[in-house]
């Protein structure tokens, strides 16, 4: 028996499959692809390298170095604003400037969207 909770994960699923074809496709210059995934309670980012399929870069809220920032946050969106900081920090300091964003088949929207600003 098929649940509802099912159906929307395999829809959600192929739909990442989907974008994530489309990414790997347009990305001819091979440039670092950020990927964010959330969860209910954490968000996390990281930075691929697809040429070489490494993680170069990871944060997320549940990491012992931002743990006393995130316990000060308020709200969710609070947590991925920090995590997206953080995550743009640690680029400057490798000197990545251009990026493709990964919604991860999620919308552009909220936390999603406050990691990418």
């Amino acid at each position: 028996m098929i649940t509802k909770g099912k159906i929307k994960y395999q829809k959600w699923n192929s739909k990442r499959k989907r974008l994530k074809y489309h990414l790997k496709k347009k990305n001819i210059n091979g440039l670092p692809r950020l990927v964010v995934f959330r969860s209910n309670n954490n968000i996390f980012a990281q930075l691929v390298n697809d040429l070489e399929n490494k993680t170069i870069l990871s944060v997320s809220s549940i990491d012992k170095d931002l743990e006393k920032v995130i316990k000060s946050a308020k709200s969710k969106i609070e947590k991925s604003t920090i995590v997206g900081k953080t995550i743009a920090e640690k680029m400057k300091k490798e000197n990545i400037d251009k990026i493709i964003f990964d919604r991860n088949g999620y919308k552009y929207h909220g936390r999603v969207k406050a990691v990418g600003d």
